[in-house]
């Protein structure tokens, strides 16, 4: 199934989310019924593929599992969801590894600011030696972290004032940015004025001035629609995120061993699958914004290196995610950061 913005909206609206996120159609009650939370709207790949992984998974169980998804932040912002999983009130939740990083801090690496070329290096790395090691930093934390990292993709900086072409143009900047310590040492490196606020609030937040900008993938600005209230995107490509799938490691230990197995071998499938079409989707979404107003610019990345290692960016993080990371996370981009 290929994804596109029509084909989203029309499967939305067809009813192909209905079943997975309403129960709607079930003949028989499940032996275990699940939580799984996220704050991307139906119409998002995520959701989208979460769905067909519900599906396969309820019809190789025989009906035992039924996973209910709360979408959009509908039981509360990230960082309140991320309690309820602690606790045990959610069983499975979709959830940046940057903004986990208030509570696993080596969770953020794959955020540091212009590390990574493109895809190739990304899927590498968190397929790889830095997934590894950052699930295990999860493990920690009493929470689980499915193998395979769901995409978010390489994030672009929109605003209501003008293009960003240089560091400059971030002096004084307000800028949204989420809840993590991440995104305000960078901003606070580049001098602009960073505001941490979750998701759920950026909309009213950029209507109303409290912030002039914000920062995320393509995909984000078209879902939420954005451009109505924002004018320039700057192709800054500075961070890659994604979304770990957390589970609750006493809930998910008390699954059985078949159980488990189906659900892991699903949800990592349709990650491969969501992988594919957020990156078709972000790279289709230009003409679509641009048709909506939003007027594009490709900044150097160099000066903004540049500035981050001036101000001590990379020498910072170094020592807050230890040399072990930090060499896995050069070894995964190929070269020397700062």
């Amino acid at each position: 199934m290929k994804l596109t913005r029509r084909s989203l909206m029309a499967s939305a609206s067809a009813g192909l989310l209905a079943a997975p996120f309403l129960g709607a159609g079930k003949a028989l009650a499940a032996d275990y019924t699940l939580k799984l939370a996220n704050n991307q709207p139906l119409t998002h790949p995520s959701n989208i593929r979460t769905a067909e992984a519900i599906a396969k998974i309820k019809e190789e169980t025989g009906g035992k599992v039924e996973i209910q998804v709360f979408p959009q932040s509908q039981l509360g912002g990230d960082t309140d969801v991320l309690s309820q999983l602690r606790g045990g009130g959610v069983d499975f939740f979709f959830l940046s590894p940057l903004i986990l990083s208030t509570l696993v801090p080596n969770a953020s690496i794959n955020g540091i600011g212009f590390a990574f070329s493109g895809y190739d290096q990304v899927w590498a790395a968190m397929d790889g030696e830095l997934g590894k090691f950052v699930r295990g930093e999860i493990e920690k934390t009493g929470l689980l972290a499915m193998e395979k990292i769901w995409d978010n993709g390489f994030r672009q900086t929109s605003t209501s004032t003008g293009p960003i072409e240089t560091p400059a143009d971030l002096v004084n900047f307000k800028i949204r940015v989420p809840v993590s310590p991440l995104w305000t040492s960078m901003y606070t490196a580049f001098e602009a004025a960073p505001t941490s606020l979750n998701f759920a609030e950026v909309y009213t937040a950029l209507q109303t001035g409290v912030v002039s900008g914000q920062e995320n993938p393509l995909a984000i600005l078209s879902v939420y629609k954005l451009w109505e209230v924002q004018k320039n995107v700057s192709m800054t490509n500075h961070m890659w995120d994604g979304f770990w799938l957390l589970s609750n490691r006493r809930s998910w230990g008390g699954l059985p061993e078949d159980i488990q197995e189906s659900i892991t071998k699903h949800f990592n499938a349709s990650a491969i699958d969501q992988r594919k079409d957020v990156q078709a989707l972000n790279e289709g979404l230009r003409g679509e914004l641009e048709k909506n107003g939003m007027v594009f610019n490709e900044p150097d990345p160099k000066p903004f290196q540049d500035k981050l290692a001036e101000k001590g960016f990379y020498a910072e993080w170094k020592g807050k995610y230890g040399d072990e990371a930090w060499s896995i996370l050069e070894g995964a981009v190929g070269h020397t950061l700062g």
